[in-house]
């Protein structure tokens, strides 16, 4: 019965926290919530509460393999009251730092961020791709290379979209990593097209087969999906099991169009660099609670 009382007002003053700053931005430099942050009751109800979850997982069926689209690191930054909007990438490239942490916790070996698509790249202002791209280098790129690190990268996307500074920052973290017992991975999508990589392996698969004297008759009659799926970003990686989306969107914007066909799929109402371990442990129970059918 105490149990259940305390479960409850866990969840209320959790709930009310988040409400107050509009369901997005759980935690900012300045506000409401990083003063009550400050006081013992309530940082205690979190690591209660994170507690309570994270048993609730022990024994449970976790994914192997989780994909996360970090979205949402501008709108994250003006809320928290920032002048410039862009300091939201530098927030939102240090988080992904402490969200691989949370999942090494749990033994999830393979993540999969998406970072910034083609059109990203394109589209959207330089200055702010420049803001992005140097937050890549001076954040993400040098703490994966750091020795402490137990995650070995892997890049999905094209290269050639990126910055040289970019390219190569990512290229010799990518070198360094390699040579690490490969137990976790982490597949970073940049400059990345869903659509774009599933032509690019199959294009791969038949260069390959005209190499070897096959034709292209013997490619068609013998084609398989296993044999693309080798040949993807991810190939000999599992499938991601669940794939989250922050900021309260519910798209897949091209993100691993072959290899989420069918993943659960998990949209969080909350900006990246505000994503919590709680919210990241609703996710994980959340998908404990799925029976998955595989399209049956």
């Amino acid at each position: 019965m105490l149990l259940a009382v305390m479960s409850r007002l866990i969840r209320t003053i959790v709930s009310l926290a988040h409400r107050r700053m509009g369901g997005r931005a759980a935690t900012t430099r300045v506000g409401w919530l990083d003063r009550i942050m400050m006081q013992p009751l309530l940082r205690a109800t979190y690591r209660l509460y994170a507690r309570r979850l994270r048993a609730q997982l022990a024994g449970a069926d976790l994914p192997r393999h989780v994909a996360m689209v970090m979205d949402g690191n501008r709108r994250w930054a003006r809320q928290a009251g920032f002048d410039d909007p862009k300091i939201g990438h530098r927030y939102g490239a240090e988080h992904l730092d402490e969200v691989l942490g949370w999942c090494a916790e749990v033994d999830i070996r393979h993540v999969t961020v998406f970072v910034a698509s083609v059109d990203n790249m394109r589209k959207r202002a330089s200055d702010e791709v420049d803001n992005l791209m140097q937050m890549i280098e001076t954040v993400v790129a040098d703490r994966l290379s750091r020795p402490e690190s137990l995650w070995q990268l892997h890049l999905a996307g094209r290269l050639d979209v990126l910055p040289d500074s970019t390219r190569n920052a990512l290229k010799l973290a990518e070198d360094a990593t390699r040579k690490r017992a490969a137990r976790f991975h982490l597949n970073v999508a940049i400059g990345y097209d869903g659509r774009e990589e599933i032509v690019n392996a199959v294009r791969s698969l038949m260069e390959d087969a005209a190499r070897a004297g096959a034709t292209l008759d013997d490619v068609a009659h013998r084609l398989t999906a296993d044999q693309i799926a080798a040949h993807l970003y991810t190939g000999g990686q599992p499938d991601p099991d669940l794939v989250i989306r922050t900021s309260g969107e519910r798209r897949m914007s091209g993100f691993l169009l072959w290899q989420a066909a069918y993943s659960e799929l998990h949209f969080c109402d909350v900006y990246w660099p505000g994503f919590r371990k709680i919210d990241f442990l609703r996710a994980l129970r959340s998908y404990a609670a799925r029976h998955r059918r595989f399209g049956a």
